[in-house]
């Protein structure tokens, strides 16, 4: 019985974080609202851990996230990565 009770909660706690984190974020810009897939750069960033973007290990609050902070953290990754959208309209859409 303890198994069982074991199995799903798992299942329910895996499942949660899954649904959580697979949406993409809509981030409101003056050029257009930039989409996020916030579980596609979890994926690439999971090396460097939450902290790489977030405050805290655990994710949550962003400081100073605006455009200055985006297009150093965000552009600047993906130009060093080679990977990922670098000119303005492959961002922001209108």
């Amino acid at each position: 019985m303890k198994r069982i009770i074991s199995a799903v909660a798992l299942t329910l706690f895996t499942a949660g974080t899954t649904f959580a984190v697979s949406d993409v974020i809509s981030l409101p810009a003056k050029n257009g609202n930039v989409a996020f897939p916030h579980s596609k750069h979890m994926e690439v960033k999971q090396s460097k851990g939450c902290k790489a973007c977030h405050d805290m290990e655990t994710g949550g609050k962003i400081a100073g996230l605006g455009k200055d902070w985006a297009h150093k953290t965000c552009k600047g990754c993906h130009e060093e990565m080679k990977k990922g959208p670098v000119k303005c309209g492959d961002c922001h859409k209108k």
